[in-house]
């Protein structure tokens, strides 16, 4: 119990020494022990890589998982070193969705059978994106919060250990300094004119104290010393290894970008292929008999423009060059009307200028391709491009 009570206090005197140090060097009133230019740049650099390592680690969680309640579960699951249940990605669930809505509109309807074909894309695309997270939190994110939570903290534990063996090598400087200021003043020859002979053994004796004061100020200023260029020199090693850091991070990153190019890659080629069956339904007999239907009904063999390909210029069929627009009647049955998509400038005389969102009645004729539609609207008639149209039923 005794030793425990001295240890105390002891720890206790020490503090204070320190806290006292600390003060009189930010009032400017007393030294402070500065490091060399070379440890203030490692300390520096040090700090820096602390810094945007754990803005990097922040930012990378978030885009790979921008739910924060997400993040503090897994947080939580990481601390109580539990294994954090498997959650389905939002591409996997909207994959579900989808093919569950086909099965209640019918798989052999149109929608239906593009609804299965769109599910089962989205549930690839969110099993690629789970791969991606799952790789990208091992080769990634992993190294740079070990970095924070290891060798960060052993770097910081080491400098602060350092910061305080440095208030008290200066503690022990002060101290030495103020000691033999009083020895030099008690070492002084008395005034025989004003001191009295009592006080001649008793200044004899107070400069013998303070030579031993000052002895001691000396042999606690070199063991001091010596522990501060100790620790100076395992933080110095310690700061250097950032260099390595460096070189371990820029591994990682490498990693954390191959990772992202195969998962984007993943991703086009899944969207590739789900064009291409997509396609095949728009080409096919099906989507044509649901969209247009009787004398509307496209040629498969003519691919359907997209509407930035029909912008650029929709140029009229060779069979209509000779079709004189004002003669066209329109039939007794077979019209629809139609809603345009775009604007659409015509190019001669033959054709009719499109405005978007307006109705016009549309039908086709002998002769016409059939990437083209006669459109009226109300005394005017001239050909119309079918991709700038949505037949209304």
């Amino acid at each position: 119990m005794d030793f425990n009570v001295k240890k105390l206090a002891s720890g206790a005197g020490l503090f204070f020494t320190r806290a006292v140090q600390f003060t009189e060097e930010k009032l400017g009133q007393a030294e402070k022990t500065e490091l060399d230019a070379h440890f203030e740049n490692l300390m520096s650099r040090a700090d820096c890589t602390k810094n945007w390592t754990e803005k990097i680690y922040r930012q990378t969680e978030i885009l790979l998982q921008p739910n924060p309640s997400a993040r503090i579960e897994e947080f939580l699951y990481e601390k109580l070193d539990r294994k954090a249940p498997s959650r389905i990605t939002n591409g996997e669930l909207l994959g579900q969705y989808m093919q569950d809505a086909a099965k209640e509109f019918g798989p052999g309807t149109p929608y239906g059978s593009t609804l299965i074909e769109v599910g089962e894309c989205e549930r690839r695309l969110g099993a690629a994106e789970r791969e991606f997270l799952q790789t990208s939190a091992i080769s990634f994110l992993t190294p740079l919060r070990n970095f924070l939570e290891g060798d960060w903290r052993t770097i910081s534990k080491e400098r602060r250990l350092l910061e305080n063996l440095r208030l008290d090598l200066d503690a022990c400087k002060t101290r030495l300094k103020k000691a033999k200021v009083a020895e030099a003043k008690a070492a002084m020859a008395p005034d025989f004119h004003e001191t009295r002979p009592r006080n001649y053994v008793l200044s004899a004796s107070a400069s013998a104290l303070w030579s031993e004061e000052v002895e001691k100020a000396e042999h606690e200023l070199r063991v001091a010393q010596t522990e501060f260029d100790r620790q100076a020199e395992v933080t110095r090693l310690l700061l250097e290894g950032i260099s390595s850091t460096h070189v371990n991070h820029l591994r990682c990153l490498h990693e954390f970008v191959e990772a992202q190019a195969a998962y984007y890659k993943r991703c086009h080629h899944h969207m590739q292929e789900l064009q291409k069956e997509l396609g095949s339904f728009i080409f096919g007999p099906i989507y044509c008999n649901v969209l247009l239907p009787n004398a509307f009904a496209l040629n498969s063999t003519h691919p359907v423009a997209t509407a930035g390909s029909a912008s650029e210029g929709v140029s009229s069929p060779v069979e209509t060059d000779t079709l004189k627009i004002e003669e066209v009647q329109a039939p007794a049955t077979g019209t629809r009307k139609a809603k345009v998509l775009y604007d659409y400038d015509a190019a001669d005389s033959s054709e009719l200028s499109l405005l978007a969102d307006e109705l016009i009645t549309v039908y086709t004729v002998p002769g016409m391709d059939s990437d083209w539609l006669v459109g009226e609207r109300g005394n005017q008639k001239g050909k119309v491009p079918v991709t700038y149209l949505e037949l209304l039923s």
